[in-house]
């Protein structure tokens, strides 16, 4: 599906993954309202509302900027009448504005805890009110807010409890609306990364440039957000969707998204065919090793005519792991085969949880065979390094 002529207000998008979101809708030919409180460029971070707009309209969308500080409900109100005035509508409210300050309970000035409750779960509460009346009226209405599962494990709020907090607050407003309102089709979805994106929140607070270096791309957020604002509202709601699954579902390989390197070389096109899909497997543990294999099958029904006529197409996954060091560090390897011709993809990978809240992974991908579903990718050979920051 594409947002061709959806109309989006974004909270904060006048940079990272605000910016990505938008910039990806705007690729489809959306309109999309910035509102944001950036009128003024930052001696440290780049962008601002005008030049977030001028990048939305050269990408191919329509694009409102508005100064708007998420905490001031007039000014949200004026914001979200000037988007149904400009656009005629609101598609779809996207809740990405936040703040943030990883320090514990003792290091955590008031000023600055208000400033966290006031943009994350008073902001997001307060956006999406405003855009409610408006998304009962549109076709496939979405509202995804930026924010982590609920997990009430106390190693999520102990170093940053002020943080966690807001931020859950965010996820409450998912939770509880979803269900609010089911009955008027509206989506109510959280988004949030599997590991670090390269922002400037992680530039300026969670380690600088060598941190960044390791992050992902903001455009893999976009990507996931993309597609879950894509899908049927009433049938994709009350969801924590985590930005990779989402694209794993989607069948997607983002390696020229997570580091430096050549982009991949894809296939030509696209074609459709609809299938029966079982699977069989089991898992078992033999001398401290964990193992697992699965045969999938599918069942060709009916395909577009330049497709290959078979009747059934069988793959299989086989993984093996093993944990180190008291549980600290995890090897892993899976493979992933196809056959009719045999080709496969390898995924070794090493983890290292240093600390409760940080961990550090490494690994390499390596497609295997000169065709077939990845064979036909072995020019993307490609390792990977990163940290992961729990927060």
């Amino acid at each position: 599906m594409s947002l061709r002529g959806k109309t989006l207000f974004i909270s904060g998008g006048s940079r990272g993954i605000g910016l990505a979101i938008a910039l990806r809708a705007a690729r489809d030919g959306a309109n999309v309202t910035i509102a944001a409180k950036t009128a003024e460029p930052h001696p440290k971070l780049p962008g601002t509302i005008y030049t977030a707009a001028q990048e939305i309209e050269k990408a191919g969308g329509g694009a409102l900027p508005v100064v708007c500080d998420i905490r001031d409900e007039e000014q949200v109100a004026a914001a979200v009448a000037a988007t149904v005035e400009k656009f005629g509508g609101i598609d779809i409210c996207v809740n990405n504005a936040s703040a943030i300050q990883l320090t514990g309970t003792l290091e955590t000035d008031m000023k600055r805890y208000d400033l966290m409750h006031q943009i994350n779960t008073r902001g997001t509460f307060l956006v999406s009110k405003m855009c409610i009346p408006h998304l009962r009226l549109a076709a496939n209405p979405h509202i995804l807010n930026l924010a982590p599962p609920l997990d009430m494990e106390a190693k999520w709020f102990r170093n940053h409890v002020a943080y966690t907090m807001a931020k859950f607050g965010m996820s409450m407003c998912t939770l509880g609306m979803s269900a609010e309102f089911a009955a008027d089709g509206i989506a109510v979805n959280s988004l949030w990364p599997l590991t670090a994106i390269d922002t400037a929140a992680v530039r300026n607070l969670l380690g600088g440039a060598g941190v960044a270096a390791m992050s992902r791309s903001p455009e893999i957020m976009a990507d996931a957000a993309h597609a879950v604002l894509t899908r049927p509202a009433r049938a994709t709601t009350g969801n924590f969707f985590i930005d990779e699954e989402v694209l794993r579902a989607e069948g997607a390989w983002y390696a020229d998204k997570r580091w430096q390197g050549n982009p991949l070389v894809y296939s030509e096109g696209y074609a459709e065919k609809d299938a029966v899909q079982y699977l069989v497997g089991t898992d078992f543990s033999v001398a401290g090793y964990s193992f697992g294999l699965q045969f999938i099958q599918d069942l060709i029904l009916d395909h577009e005519d330049d497709l290959t006529e078979e009747a059934v197409r069988n793959t299989a996954t086989f993984v093996v792991a093993k944990t180190f060091l008291r549980e600290t560090i995890a090897a892993e390897i899976f493979v992933y085969a196809a056959f009719d011709p045999l080709n496969a993809l390898v995924k070794p990978k090493l983890t290292w949880d240093a600390s409760d809240a940080l961990e550090f992974f490494a690994g390499a991908y390596i497609f295997l065979g000169d065709e077939g579903d990845f064979g036909q990718y072995d020019d993307n050979d490609g390792v990977y390094a990163g940290a992961k920051l729990s927060f």
